[in-house]
């Protein structure tokens, strides 16, 4: 055990201790007595090392006597630096003398001679064989307690050097004293620590460690040697010296020489002389001893105050703490049970070195905090400091020093204060500065943070801390300072009023490589690690696996956050994750929604299709946007990631924190309850489309979710309640189509087919039909939302809607209204819209917009697709809207151009149309307008009497409405507009329509120049004789006389009319002077019509005589004229009956 105890690591610090001269002035009593310890050795004796023939002569100068009672203070050599330098109560002490002459400031402020004297003096001192048992005589009773100790060959020095490893446990008080004052003494030169010359001493050689000019400082003083072996030793760590390796024994020598002198920063001899100053000025209250005057240096280390000298010395002594953690004393006293507590010293395949690396003592011991085992605080407090230092200065971590050297001194030099050079390095790897970090450089980052692990306390931080206090001070007052949640509350409010660009900058720059490894936030890794370790196979806090890295896990576990049945519910199986785990990864997506470059997987896929089109979009959350924007153009597997992205916004839209906080007033207002849920499953997103035009919306929000909703249209599979209701209708209906709005067709279509053939069971299920009149009424509320439209028409939507808003259906709107001005393609595509507007008023946004209220007052009863013919039949009501009223107008005008466009007229008339009206049919196209050729068709055989029933009830309707307004005659309006203009201008400006229009024509009838014109105001009167009512003027007028002479007369086919012109030739009738004049009137119009326009065929004249005013003469006249025609035959077969009987008989 001895042998183990001295051959390693463990520096056999000490030599030979202590004259009885020092134990005299220790007050301790030895066998020996000092005479003859003296006797024993003469200082000119010692044989100087060949080098140093000076000190030799030196050593010549002045010689010590030999008696018992001999003292330093009596030396010639060193009375004037005494007098000059020490207290006159301290010269009787020899050892008092030497600790007060070696701790000046500088040895130049001693003569030379009495320099050499007392180096000669402490190598005498510990090059008597009899020093060993005067320690064996001082420290017996702790000798024998210290089993290393007493088991120590004797006569070679290393029983001393085990008592100085074993000082902290030595409770003997003379024995304390003694090893504390001799350890003083052979701190000042590397020369009287036992063993170090022999395994250091190529090393000094060779890296000239020794060279010091002689006349200015001596070779063997201060510490120098070992300060110098131990830059070397930190260049190393950094690969800075690559020439030259120090031999492995002498790194551990060096790294126990500045272990055993860590609990005194007197024994470091070339700190204490270079921050002697710098202790007085910031340190003078805090007592030597257990480490503390470093760690108060430490903390005052980045002060403008502190001496460079200083901070050097430092600095040095802090890389030496990253090679090994026992150099730092209160760490290794505060952590030693803690260590061997959580085993972190005791893994046999790791490198011994390895396991001492502060770095290895941080990880072990942060995992057992993760992991919520009991870590002392006071070791915790110690490893806060230490994490702190880590993230100040980079030069303490040799990886970030070696490997990120090219990187530092062309981008970051000049800002090693503070951690900013960290921080600069941390926005390079961020990829925020057009030259990046390699990944060598890269993963140093990576593995400092990890060590350091600011995301459990972000005052680790101080660069981020700095930055973001006030930012702190006033969003986050509410959290405990320090707590693991104020870097999560910051991230809330970035990009808001109350941060700062300082602060958003650091804390960016620090969640960037915090996201790369989900231990690294405390909060998600404590509330996860189990169903982590469940779901994906992870291992311990500080341990990786090729098949499950870090930056995997992530991913893992919002896969099973967001893993769903075909229902779109949770399953409570071993496949979820818990609930507390659920809400920390839908936090972290929250976060990472906010840059592009928070999420590692999304920046490594995409990184070419973000710098190929995205370069331009330099506002925040725009990358993503953007992505999803070319999602067609991206490379397969950036398209995969985004698309796996937006397919979980889609489920969960909060994911999107912009978007969400845009929207905030919206939500608050009108889409609470969806928001508070605990689990969203589209219904928040479905909320905000449903009031995407409500006050409280603002532009953000708006374009934020038309944006998504333009999103959606690229694959059915963004819109997640659309999906989750479809899915196997897609699958088994619509296979192979991606596209949402193809998928919507395709359906829509099914389900159009299956209601028309009146199928006894649709082949899409009742869910998907719900779900898919959803998303139709949003497609319908914006152009873009429908690509098959919006593509045709974009050119005419530059040209003829250039300052239309897109929202709320305008521009369709602002399409149908200019529809003759359209292109070809645009116009067919209009068409098709009305068509299914038509035949599913709930698809028409504008209108079922205006008519909400309306609807609900009047149409509440109505089947969905009545709702048009509802509010039609209820448009003159004295209650309804005359915004509503005005776009019913607009509908009804839309529905006269073309028969395809009236779903009930077309219905009722679909024999009837091919009867009479096939030539046009033949000439027309399929997806053109007719402008109301079918329409004037059926008109005119209402007025023949021709038609069925059904298409007749609905002609009438057709004739009654385009009879009080104009605009619903499309041919009228088409071959009259010039004429209307010009005779009835002052009508058709009226506000609202009331026939006046059509009564203009008629009474000007005889001022109408164009032909076509005339023709059309001709079959308005053919029309008026077949029916009172589709005369508005006229059955106004005569409403009494109806009500009083002809009540009983069933309406339709002229009944009503005939009997007004029977009552208006019955002269014991009096009708009302208005009606009377009305109807003299009508008949000098008809007789004129009668005159242009002669009947084309017999039902025309059988019209006219039975509308005649003399119809009662001119049936009598054919009457008679069959009855002597009748006589006229009678007669004439008597006759030739006559003639042939005569003939037989001859």
């Amino acid at each position: 055990m001895a042998a183990q105890s001295r051959s390693p690591p463990l520096f056999l610090l000490l030599s030979y201790l202590c004259l009885l001269s020092s134990l005299t002035a220790l007050g301790l009593k030895v066998a020996s007595g000092p005479a003859d310890l003296l006797k024993a050795h003469d200082v000119r004796g010692v044989d100087p090392p060949a080098n140093d023939a000076p000190v030799a002569a030196a050593a010549g100068a002045s010689q010590p006597r030999r008696a018992s009672g001999w003292k330093l203070s009596e030396e010639e050599a060193c009375r004037e630096d005494l007098s000059r330098l020490c207290p006159k109560q301290t010269w009787s002490n020899n050892l008092a003398v030497l600790e007060c002459l070696q701790d000046r400031r500088e040895e130049i402020d001693l003569a030379p001679d009495c320099n050499h004297l007392l180096w000669n003096y402490k190598l005498n001192l510990t090059t008597d064989s009899k020093f060993e048992s005067v320690a064996t005589e001082v420290c017996r009773s702790t000798i024998a307690e210290i089993k290393e100790c007493n088991e120590e060959e004797r006569g070679r020095g290393y029983l001393v050097s085990c008592l100085v490893d074993h000082r902290g446990n030595i409770s003997e008080y003379q024995c304390n004293q003694y090893i504390t004052k001799i350890t003083s003494i052979i701190f000042s030169d590397y020369r009287l620590i036992c063993g170090f010359m022999d395994k250091c001493r190529e090393d000094i050689n060779y890296l000239r460690c020794g060279s010091i000019n002689v006349g200015q400082k001596d070779v063997h003083s201060q510490g120098e040697v070992i300060s110098c072996l131990e830059k070397a030793l930190v260049r190393q760590a950094e690969q800075q010296d690559r020439v030259h390796l120090i031999k492995e024994e002498c790194q551990k020598a060096i790294l126990r020489v500045a272990e055993l002198s860590s609990d005194d920063f007197h024994l470091d001899r070339h700190l204490y002389f270079a921050c002697r100053e710098d202790r007085e000025r910031f340190c003078q209250n805090v007592q030597a001893g257990e480490g503390k005057v470093y760690k108060c240096l430490f903390n005052h280390k980045f002060e403008e105050a502190m001496s460079e000298k200083c901070r050097d010395a430092l600095t040095t002594r802090q890389k030496l703490i990253s090679q090994d953690y026992r150099v730092s004393y209160s760490l290794a006293k505060a952590c030693k049970l803690d260590l061997r507590k959580q085993r972190c010293s005791l893994d046999t395949s790791l490198p011994r070195a390895r396991e001492a690396r502060l770095s290895y003592l941080l990880l072990c011991l942060e995992a057992a905090v993760h992991r919520g085992r009991p870590v002392s605080g006071e070791c915790q407090g110690e490893m806060l400091d230490f994490r702190r230092m880590l993230m100040e200065d980079f030069s303490l971590s040799p990886e970030i020093v070696l490997h990120c050297r090219t990187e530092i001194e062309a981008q970051c030099s000049g800002l090693h204060r503070k951690g900013r050079t960290l921080h600069c390095l941390m926005r390079l790897g961020r990829g925020d500065h057009s030259s990046a970090v390699d990944s060598i450089c890269q993963s140093a980052l990576q593995t400092l943070i990890q060590s350091a692990d600011p995301g459990a306390d972000y005052r680790i931080d101080r660069a981020l801390n700095e930055a973001c206090e006030s930012v702190i001070q006033t969003a986050c007052k509410h959290i405990r300072s320090g707590d693991p949640m104020i870097l999560s509350c910051l991230m809330e409010h970035l990009y808001t009023e109350k941060m700062v660009m300082d602060c958003e900058h650091r804390l960016l720059e620090l969640q960037y490589f915090i996201s790369r490894d989900w231990k690294l936030d405390p909060i998600l890794y404590r509330k996860c690690q189990g169903d982590a370790a469940r779901l994906c196979h992870t291992h311990g806090w500080n341990e990786t696996s090729e098949l499950m890295p870090p930056g995997a896990v992530f991913s893992c576990l919002y896969r099973h956050a967001y893993r769903t049945e075909e229902q779109g519910r949770r399953v409570n199986s071993d496949g979820q994750l818990s609930r507390d785990c659920k809400v920390e990864v839908q936090r972290i997506l929250h976060q990472r929604a906010l840059d592009v470059k928070l999420d590692p997987e999304l920046q490594k896929r995409c990184m070419t299709d973000l710098g190929k089109w995205c370069s331009d979009k330099p506002d925040t959350g725009q990358e993503l946007e953007c992505l999803q924007d070319h999602l067609e153009d991206l490379v397969s597997t950036c398209r995969e990631v985004v698309g796996n992205l937006t397919e979980l916004e889609s489920e969960d839209i909060q994911i999107d924190a912009l978007l969400i906080r845009a929207c905030e007033p919206i939500i608050q207002a009108h889409c609470h309850d969806v928001a508070d849920n605990q689990i969203d499953t589209g219904d928040l997103m479905e909320c905000l489309v449903q009031n995407k035009h409500q006050k409280e919306m603002n532009d953000k929000c708006s374009v934020g979710v038309t944006h998504f909703q333009l999103i959606q249209m690229k694959d059915f599979r963004f819109s997640y309640k659309f999906k989750m209701a479809c899915k196997e209708d897609v699958l088994r209906l619509c296979p192979n189509i991606k596209k949402k709005v193809d998928v919507v067709i395709c359906l829509s279509t099914t389900v159009r087919n299956d209601t028309l053939q009146e199928v006894r069971e649709q082949r899409v299920s009742l869910k998907c039909r719900k779900q898919l009149r959803v998303e139709e009424l949003e497609m319908s509320e914006d152009i873009r939302l429908e690509p098959e439209l919006y593509e045709p028409c974009k050119s005419d939507i530059s040209r003829l809607c250039p300052n239309v808003a897109f929202g709320n259906a305008q521009i369709i709107e602002c399409l149908k209204e200019q529809k003759k001005q359209l292109s070809q393609r645009c116009h067919q595509r209009i068409f098709k819209l009305q068509e299914v507007e038509m035949s599913d008023p709930d698809l028409d946004y504008q209108l079922m917009r205006v008519c909400k209220q309306m609807i609900k007052r009047f149409c509440t009863e109505a089947d969905a697709r009545n709702v048009l013919q509802c509010l039609k039949q209820n448009k003159n009501s004295e209650l309804m809207d005359p915004k509503c009223k005005q776009m019913i107008t607009k509908r009804q005008i839309t529905q006269n151009t073309d028969y395809r466009l009236n779903p009930v007229l077309r219905k009722a008339c679909r024999a009837d149309i091919p009867k009479f009206c096939q030539s046009i049919l033949s000439k027309a196209s399929e997806d053109s307008e007719l402008e109301g050729q079918i329409i004037a068709c059926l008109k005119l055989k209402y007025a023949d009497q021709r038609l069925s029933s059904d298409c007749e009830d609905q002609i009438r309707v057709i004739l009654q409405e385009s009879a009080l307004d104009y605009r619903l005659d499309p041919q009228l309006q088409m071959h009259c507009s010039d004429e209307i203009s010009r005779l009835c201008a002052e009508e058709a400006a009226a506000q609202e329509q009331t026939g006046q229009v059509e009564e203009c024509l008629k009474s000007n009838l005889l001022k109408i120049k164009q032909e076509a014109c005339k023709k059309e105001v001709l079959n308005m009167l053919k029309e008026s004789k077949a029916d009172i009512f589709v005369d508005p003027v006229l059955h106004t007028a005569c409403a009494l006389d109806l009500k009083h002479h002809c009540a009983a007369i069933t309406p339709g086919r002229g009944r009503q009319m005939s009997c007004l012109m029977e009552a208006l030739q019955d002269k014991r009738i009096r009708l009302q002077p208005e009606c009377k004049k009305r109807l003299q009137d009508r008949i000098d119009m008809w007789s004129y019509a009668a005159k242009v326009a002669p009947a084309e065929g017999f039902s025309d004249l059988a019209i006219q005589v039975m509308t005649s005013p003399s119809k009662n003469y001119i049936l009598l006249m054919i009457a008679l004229s069959v009855c002597v025609l009748f006589l006229v035959g009678l007669l004439c077969g008597r006759i030739t009956k006559r003639v042939t009987r005569e003939l037989k008989d001859r």
